[in-house]
């Protein structure tokens, strides 16, 4: 059976909770989603705004501080929001791959190559400990020990081998403030489960982006084995496929969503995984126009106009007031501009509450720089 691109986009939509808002809860969210990208501390608190019924930011705060929910490195090399099983058991699958990145040529410009990565672990480990330590007394640390080394490349090996998480306050509701990492173990006070296996996680993430490729699933977690994993669920799957010939994947028992549904206006956080999670993005970013990576590094983020990004956003907060300035990636009709100034301003008073909001709709690949 082939599905059609817009097929594909309201059943993404629907399985992301962005057709309409839903009544889960943050962690039930958190454990459909397989966590919120959360590299940077707004984007998870913007993406669960869009997709929950009267969201609470003081939730998430919550969650860090009980440590019901944790930000870790997990799918590419990233930091998401995720609940403490999902730590746990994804963090398994992902640490292979980001313990072999620190010695190779390319990263940090070879930064590390020569050195034995056992005993860069264990320097690692006794200087971390078991008690949460600052990335500034961690990279003094790495001066320390390996005085004819870049420091900062040090310290992010450490990240990637040891593992760890980011603790509290950073990634509170507004709280920005410098990375304090822990190891997983002696903050969530279980072991890493290393018996978690490849396929479910792969059922999850059909729940939540499917019908996807192969090849989705591998940008998606930067996992290998993705085929033979597959092909030990049987029949608790069926395959499709896209206007270009691709085998897509799902679960037999998911339904595929109406191509007819309206679609409401969604303002996304930067570098959400409704955007990233498929190597074929055109079900949700429209051929030809491109996927703005680079523009999400500057705090950049993503317009859903009936489905598809249509533009960008950046919020500017400055004294009492907060600006929010779009630019559209085509032409919008009077009832467009409407609708996505309206939820611009919803998210403005979300966001800065407190400051005297202003929204402004710029001309199609007018700068949004101010």
């Amino acid at each position: 059976m082939k599905l059609s691109n817009r097929v594909l986009n309201r059943t993404l939509l629907a399985r992301q909770h962005l057709l309409e808002r839903s009544a889960l809860t943050v962690a039930e969210m958190c454990d459909h989603l397989i966590g919120l990208q959360a590299q940077d501390v707004p984007p998870p608190f913007t993406g669960l705004w869009s997709r929950i019924a009267d969201f609470d930011p003081e939730t998430i705060s919550a969650g860090l501080d009980g440590r019901s929910l944790v930000r870790i490195t997990l799918m590419r090399g990233t930091i998401h929001l995720v609940t403490p099983p999902d730590a746990l058991r994804i963090a398994p699958h992902i640490q292979p791959e980001l313990e072999k990145a620190p010695f190779r040529k390319g990263f940090n410009f070879g930064a590390m190559v020569g050195l034995d990565p056992d005993e860069v672990r264990a320097h690692g480990e006794a200087v971390l400990g078991d008690e949460p330590m600052s990335a500034a007394d961690m990279r003094a640390e790495a001066a320390r020990l390996y005085p004819d080394r870049d420091a900062g490349a040090v310290l992010q090996t450490w990240l990637y081998q040891l593992p760890v998480l980011q603790t509290p306050p950073r990634g509170k509701w507004k709280n920005n403030s410098r990375p304090i990492w822990s190891r997983v173990q002696p903050w969530l006070g279980a072991p890493l489960d290393a018996g978690y296996p490849l396929a479910e996680l792969l059922v999850r993430y059909l729940r939540a982006f499917g019908p996807a490729s192969t090849a989705d699933m591998q940008t998606w977690s930067k996992l290998t084995g993705i085929k033979p994993a597959l092909d030990t669920l049987g029949d608790r799957l069926r395959t499709y496929t896209d206007d270009g010939g691709r085998t897509l994947y799902d679960l037999a028992d998911a339904e595929l969503a109406d191509p007819d549904l309206p679609a409401p206006v969604r303002l996304l956080g930067w570098y959400d995984n409704a955007v990233l999670a498929h190597q074929d993005r055109t079900r949700i970013v429209p051929q030809g126009q491109g996927t703005p990576l680079r523009a999400f590094a500057t705090a950049v983020a993503p317009v859903l106009l009936d489905g598809y990004v249509a533009g960008l956003y950046k919020v500017f907060p400055k004294g009492p007031a907060a600006r929010l300035r779009i630019t559209p990636n085509r032409e919008w009709s009077a009832a467009e501009r409407r609708d996505v100034e309206a939820e611009a301003h919803a998210l403005l008073a979300f966001t800065e509450g407190d400051k005297e909001p202003s929204v402004e709709i710029l001309e199609p690949g007018e700068d949004l720089r101010v």
